[in-house]
């Protein structure tokens, strides 16, 4: 019995030095209203009130940044880099993030100057004028607010591949080489006009035993198995007569130096006669085919029109 109330005796020591408070969390305080002037402020480009709202000796950092011995950026420093934003982005905005708000949190321990550190989850928006790149991207920062409700720090953590390919959009480059002529453009003729003969064995023999299938038609989050395609084609082929399927202009083939991409892009028009009512119909396809290194299809897309087929 000693041992069990000695136990609870420790577990709730446990649970007591556990639950220590250390300062009060506000959903509502004059230091969050700080923060909302200072990013409208920001969203305008309103420099003169930015610099108002930061104390002297204020301090810029960035969250996610690798470098131990970052000095952060002075106040000078980032009112000017501040107005590029307002400056080079065309529709810029800066709002809650979806279901969030921000926090107000007044520490008790170690803060013997009354700072708050403000919260804020946002939703960063623009497209870079210059290059055309979306910025759309979740930032989180960390604000200290001094007792004069000034900004003292800001800490901003946000994705940092928006400026990756910001910086690479101001040059041309490659990536990659364009085929009109390859082994992988001649697969999907073989597969295709198997097909048009009716030849689904051969048909799929040139896709891999894994490869999935989408039609913009439908759920482009359920693509379907080789066994589903093999049924559906079939009952394609049960409900139509393939008179012809001739290609449009001529494919291409891209192969990417980026992940090692490997497509096909080619476009056809399949003329066919609807058994129920005889109907003839010309339908416009545009096949995207992924392959691997083997030279089997992986994953395949079709884009065509399945009003035209019920019309």
């Amino acid at each position: 019995m000693k041992k069990i109330l000695l136990v609870f005796a420790l577990m709730t020591t446990f649970i007591t030095i556990a639950q220590k408070k250390n300062g009060t969390v506000y959903i509502e305080h004059p230091a969050i209203d700080v923060v909302n002037s200072f990013t409208q402020a920001f969203v305008k480009g309103d420099t003169v009130k930015l610099a108002s709202l930061l104390t002297d000796d204020f301090k810029n950092y960035n969250g996610v940044s690798t470098n131990p011995s970052d000095k952060g950026t002075d106040k000078a420093k980032y009112v000017k880099n501040s107005y590029r934003w307002f400056d080079e982005l065309d529709y810029f905005a800066i709002s809650d993030f979806p279901g969030a708000y921000p926090d107000a949190v007044e520490y008790k321990e170690d803060n013997k100057d009354g700072e708050i550190w403000v919260q804020t989850w946002d939703l960063l928006k623009g497209v870079h004028k210059e290059t055309g790149v979306k910025f759309t991207s979740p930032i989180h920062r960390l604000i200290v607010v001094t007792k004069d409700n000034k900004i003292k720090t800001i800490i901003n953590y946000n994705n940092e591949g928006i400026f990756n390919e910001l910086r690479q959009s101001f040059s041309d480059r490659t990536n990659g080489t364009i085929y009109n002529h390859h082994e992988n453009i001649n697969t999907v003729r073989k597969a295709v006009y198997a097909f048009e003969n009716a030849d689904l064995e051969k048909a799929l023999s040139f896709y891999s035993d894994d490869a999935y299938f989408l039609n913009i038609n439908d759920d482009l989050d359920k693509p379907e198995t080789k066994d589903d395609v093999k049924k559906i084609r079939q009952e394609f082929l049960d409900a139509f007569e393939i008179t012809s399927i001739d290609m449009i202009g001529y494919p291409d083939y891209l192969e990417y130096e980026m992940a090692n991409g490997r497509v096909v892009m080619s476009w056809w028009d399949f003329h066919l006669v609807r058994k129920s009512d005889k109907k003839k119909i010309t339908l416009p396809m545009h096949i995207s085919d992924d392959f691997d290194e083997d030279g089997k299809i992986i994953s395949e897309i079709l884009y065509f029109n399945r009003a035209a087929l019920e019309k």
